[in-house]
């Protein structure tokens, strides 16, 4: 069903001044001329100076008053628990309309559940084009459903921008012009965590658990490319798919090999279910936990906090729930917001920081694109993004893109969850995949 319900219109019209009336019989032909002359010149000024009165163009999806964007959302089915980030998205744009819209145009937001299943993704994207008419899919969620409308979308040349998930295969330009992704690649948290381990426990014997879809085959190759020659030392590796009930029987081998590192490739579901049931079996190894389960809300607590002590994990986003941002400009009007368009929400949980950048971002790239809202110019426009840094980045991280590089957000910190929260530590991470 979809969520994103179309918005009214927002209208400038403004007079132009009057001057004084004259008896056009007291004016000389010459005068005449002169004062036409004049007008003319003035007029041709003024278009001149405003190319945007006489250049707008539009492609499917954009007008003068609306601009509509499709989305996809699992609110239904394993992956629900990310259903929150189309929520915020949609709360953040009736934000921006409350505000005036995107250059005098409303956001239509249309947002469809596809139950984290790739082919209802490709079922409801095929909607969202051919029906609903949008202008772009923006933050589909989940590697799954993305992978299976990229080669749909490309062929239409309809922007799949800002794609939920960090598989390396979103952020291919040559490959396909109209896909962009927007978290950090799964290739550079892999690596990050291997430098890690080489550097806390270079002897470690480690296990990996792993999603069988790009995320967890992503974030495995970082890892092992990361450890290079020790690459040896992973003793057990274990892949699930997201359609079975648990992953007890996973952890119960991977504890059995003697590994003493895990490196747990999760999503939500399996990832509280493979803390708690490590803890069960008085397995305490070195643990680290993919970012796209780092969620304290959707994870940790159902998990139970005391499971997760000492768990590493890495992050671009500030902890909403953390106090060292309390003074901080871009959080507190983060919690504005939310106390205006979201107050029961969990903060947190780390997808409503997600929803919220994301959504922040897209607005940025539309308001560059000015009155030129076609499918082309706004992919231009989202790969020239340079040091742009939304509300919810750590500091140091920004956005950064290129006509070759169309991985937004390249950077990484590792944090280690102690008591309720994360705590940060080590600078800032930079991995560039172009290199």
């Amino acid at each position: 069903m979809g969520l994103g319900a179309r918005s009214g219109i927002y209208r400038a019209d403004s007079a132009a001044p009057r001057g004084p009336m004259r008896d056009p019989i007291m004016l000389s032909d010459a005068f005449r001329c002169t004062r036409w002359t004049a007008l003319l010149t003035v007029l041709f000024a003024v278009v001149a100076a405003s190319p945007a009165l006489s250049q707008k163009r539009y492609d499917p999806g954009a007008s003068d008053t609306a601009i509509r964007i499709g989305n996809l959302m699992p609110y239904s089915g394993p992956a629900s628990a990310y259903a929150i980030v189309g929520r915020i998205e949609q709360a953040y744009f009736r934000m921006i309309n409350d505000q005036g819209g995107i250059n005098g145009r409303r956001i239509e937001f249309i947002s469809y559940d596809d139950a984290y299943s790739p082919a209802k993704a490709v079922e409801q994207t095929r909607r969202l084009v051919e029906s609903d008419e949008v202008l772009l899919v923006f933050s589909a969620m989940g590697t799954p459903s993305n992978t299976a409308i990229q080669k749909y979308l490309n062929a239409k040349g309809v922007p799949q921008l800002f794609a939920a998930s960090g598989a390396t295969r979103f952020g291919d330009p040559k490959g396909f012009p109209w896909t962009m992704g927007w978290q950090p690649p799964y290739q550079v948290e892999g690596r990050v965590y291997a430098k890690y381990i080489l550097a806390s426990r270079p002897e470690a014997r480690i296990a990996v658990l792993y999603q069988n879809d790009d995320l967890g085959r992503d974030l495995l190759k970082g890892l092992k490319d990361g450890l290079g020659d020790h690459a040896t030392q992973i003793v057990a590796e274990e892949s699930y798919e997201v359609a079975e009930p648990s992953a007890d029987n996973h952890i119960a081998r991977l504890k059995a090999s003697g590994a003493d590192a895990f490196v747990s490739i999760t999503t939500p579901k399996f990832a509280a279910q493979s803390i708690r049931t490590a803890a069960e079996m008085q397995w305490r190894p070195l643990y680290l936990q993919a970012l796209v389960s780092a969620s304290i809300g959707a994870v940790l607590r159902p998990a139970g906090l005391d499971h997760a002590q000492g768990l590493i994990s890495a992050a671009y986003n500030k902890d909403a729930a953390d106090p060292q941002w309390t003074d901080d400009p871009g959080m507190k009007r983060f919690h504005a917001f939310l106390d205006t368009y979201a107050p029961d929400v969990n903060r947190g949980d780390n997808s409503v920081i997600y929803g919220y950048g994301a959504a922040q971002c897209l607005v940025e790239v539309l308001r560059r694109a000015g009155d030129t809202l076609t499918r082309a110019n706004v992919m231009r426009e989202a790969a020239s993004l340079e040091g742009y840094a939304p509300d919810t980045l750590l500091p140091g991280i920004t956005i950064t893109t290129a006509a070759n590089d169309f991985h937004p957000i390249e950077q990484l910190r590792l944090m280690r969850f102690e008591g309720d929260h994360w705590r940060l530590f080590r600078p800032v991470i930079d991995a560039d995949l172009r290199n």
